[in-house]
């Protein structure tokens, strides 16, 4: 048995050690958000952040998020909130800007990618709050192992999104 912290929450996990985190994520811990898209990290559906940086869950095994924090779509509010300082009644309820921006802009047609996008957004966001267009682009094509990958074609609905969220996080939270 492990332990590793998924979304702020310490979770025992009795998978082997070589386990692709997905399967743990989804399986043992009822996780839902990263999706299994194509098991060799070509797709990004199943994305999540391992200490804050992007990695691609399928092909990482679980051994490796011991020690670190998994951050998956689910905790992308508590992760703002913490960032913000919030305290727990002002957190309630509150989402990840990035998360208030793909609603606004109805970036998601299928849905199916739109979790890994976020992710790699969140990630992007954290390290340059005001990407320009090329960097944006770049994030999501050339930055991890392979590029992001959506089925519908929502990509510019998602660049303008990733723009809509970098204001909302220059703002903060009222």
């Amino acid at each position: 048995m492990q332990t590793i912290k998924v979304n702020g929450k310490m979770r025992e996990v009795n998978s082997s050690q070589d386990t692709p985190l997905l399967y743990v994520l989804k399986d043992e811990l009822g996780v839902s958000s990263p999706q299994f898209g194509c098991g060799l990290a070509q797709c990004g559906a199943c994305s999540v952040l391992l200490d804050g940086k992007e990695i691609r869950s399928c092909i990482t095994p679980v051994s490796q998020a011991t020690g670190k924090e998994v951050t998956t779509l689910e905790g992308l509010p508590e992760r703002w909130a913490m960032h913000q300082n919030l305290s727990p009644s002002k957190a309630k309820g509150v989402l990840h800007p990035v998360q208030e921006a793909w609603i606004e802009q109805q970036v998601h047609q299928c849905g199916f990618c739109q979790s890994g996008m976020m992710i790699k957004a969140t990630e992007l966001l954290e390290s340059k709050p005001n990407p320009t267009l090329d960097e944006i682009k770049e994030a999501f094509t050339t930055s991890g192992p392979s590029p992001h990958l959506c089925r519908c074609g929502t990509y510019l609905a998602i660049v303008d999104a990733v723009r809509h969220a970098s204001n909302l996080m220059t703002k903060g939270v009222a």
